[in-house]
């Protein structure tokens, strides 16, 4: 294969937080690195921020619930750039809400976001990874793709939709060049954990700092996960170095399941 500096990789969700320490991380590596997310103006200002820290950068908005969408930012990423060789499947939502008090549009929207958007990119990306015969997926799964949590109950079974996407993606793929491979972070510290703290906070009268407090004692090093350190993993993935992984998933939570 060519070096870094040939190879494409694609973000969804890469408007903020982990989507954009992925990004970033890819970026300081000579990755050719697509950002994609629904937010024109955060994604926009991401690149930006990239390309003048010298970086290969190209924003593209798509929404991955859209088919039609992920298939026309598969055409507009093959004409300005080429093929994707790298996708990461980081689009995603969590909404803290009981079960009982959720919504079925809340359903709806996690499943589609989380699990289908996931289904509709590898739809469009992994026949060119094929064709070829090398790629790479990563899944941004989560710890709740192992184990149950309160309160998150679409979110959780989102994940663990995601994680035996990947599982058997990675049989059908074993024999043609590409891996597919699953991290799962517990509590990143990014806005998406923030945006949550709040709500918890709201609904307990507790102060948000004492929810993320919570949250970071729910790992044995008692702290939030860096977006560096996901984004660590996922170059090491992405690696020839990391060749014979696939069909794997790897926690990065601190110590918090040890599964």
């Amino acid at each position: 294969m060519s070096s870094e500096a040939d190879k494409i990789v694609l973000v969804t969700g890469a408007s903020g937080g982990l989507g954009a320490g992925l990004a970033r991380g890819f970026a300081r590596q000579g990755y050719r690195v697509v950002i994609s997310a629904r937010r024109r103006e955060k994604l926009q200002a991401l690149a930006d921020v990239m390309i003048q820290d010298g970086a290969q950068a190209l924003a593209i908005v798509c929404d991955v619930i859209n088919r039609e969408a992920v298939k026309n930012l598969g055409a507009e990423i093959a004409k300005r750039w080429g093929a994707v060789q790298i996708l990461i499947n980081n689009a995603g939502i969590a909404r803290a809400v009981s079960f009982t008090d959720m919504l079925d549009k809340e359903w709806d929207e996690t499943i589609e976001t989380n699990l289908t958007g996931a289904y509709n990119c590898c739809k469009v990306f992994l026949p060119g990874m094929i064709r070829s015969k090398w790629g790479r997926i990563i899944n941004i799964a989560s710890t709740t793709a192992k184990v149950g949590y309160s309160h998150v109950s679409a979110y959780t079974a989102s994940k663990h939709g995601l994680l035996g996407l990947t599982r058997s993606l990675a049989l059908e793929t074993a024999r043609q060049g590409v891996t597919v491979n699953a991290i799962c972070p517990g509590y990143v510290d990014d806005e998406r954990t923030h945006e949550n703290a709040r709500v918890m906070a709201e609904k307990t009268g507790k102060r948000v700092e004492d929810i993320l407090k919570i949250f970071a004692a729910s790992a044995p090093q008692n702290r939030l996960i860096e977006p560096d350190e996901v984004a660590s993993l996922a170059l090491l993935m992405a690696s020839e170095k990391l060749g014979a992984m696939t069909g794997q998933a790897v926690n990065v939570d601190g110590g918090a399941v040890m599964v």
